[in-house]
């Protein structure tokens, strides 16, 4: 229950972190980046929302008491590929700026820098986007069985529930991977630091997860999520 709660507050303490003086500068262009991708999507995403939400909800009368159940668990899945979406590209074109974010924030930290982290942002550019890269095929190569399987019927509850667990696992991939990367661990490397606390890992990804649908805040989502990825690491990584 103790690695439950710590990696579900994790992201909101990642909030505190971003206001600390000599961060705020390396929050300002992924802020940015945030504000302008996520109105995008959120525009695409809730123009498609009803005609997802007809086509898939059951109108058989037998199953009307089920109706309620089952739109919150289509909605949740509608919602996550939406941010998950977000998420992939935000972190396409955020990625130098989040690996330097996740070193400044380890520095405050600690008082030392990652000796792998790069200095420059255009030393940056090449490493975080082949991570980054290798995380959305990582991400698609999983996703795709299971976005098949929802369009069967009978089991779209069941793969409803489990696209809400691979979103949190993947979340904690995506954001771990900064300040992991910056320690010149590999994306493997990174998995089994991550499995070997599965459920802190989970709890993290799912306090990222509501970070996300939280009107305003939401826009702050993706360097808190670097900040307490960072703090994760230096609690549970550096510090084992």
């Amino acid at each position: 229950m103790r690695a439950i709660l710590n990696g579900f507050s994790l992201p909101f303490r990642g909030l505190g972190l971003l206001i600390k003086p000599g961060l705020r500068r390396y929050v300002a262009v992924p802020l940015f980046l945030n504000v302008v991708i996520f109105a995008g999507l959120a525009y695409l995403a809730g123009s498609y929302f009803d005609a997802f939400m007809d086509r898939w909800l059951p109108t058989q009368d037998w199953l009307a008491f089920l109706r309620w159940l089952l739109w919150v668990l289509f909605a949740s899945t509608y919602a996550l590929a939406a941010f998950y979406g977000f998420t992939l590209l935000a972190n396409l074109i955020g990625a130098p700026f989040n690996a330097m974010l996740a070193a400044r924030v380890e520095e405050k930290l600690t008082g030392r820098a990652p000796i792998e982290a790069h200095q420059s942002l255009l030393r940056a550019i090449g490493p975080a986007l082949g991570a980054e890269l290798g995380k959305i095929w990582y991400f698609v190569s999983r996703a795709l069985p299971l976005l098949v399987l929802f369009f069967i019927p009978g089991l779209n509850v069941l793969v409803s529930l489990g696209w809400l667990v691979f979103g949190f696992w993947f979340l904690a991939i995506e954001y771990t991977d900064y300040p992991l990367s910056n320690h010149g661990l590999s994306a493997r490397e990174q998995r089994a630091w991550l499995r070997n606390m599965r459920t802190k890992s989970l709890a993290f990804g799912a306090g990222t997860s509501l970070l996300m649908v939280i009107p305003v805040i939401q826009l702050a989502a993706m360097p808190a999520a670097v900040a307490a990825a960072t703090r994760f690491w230096v609690e549970d990584g550096l510090s084992a």
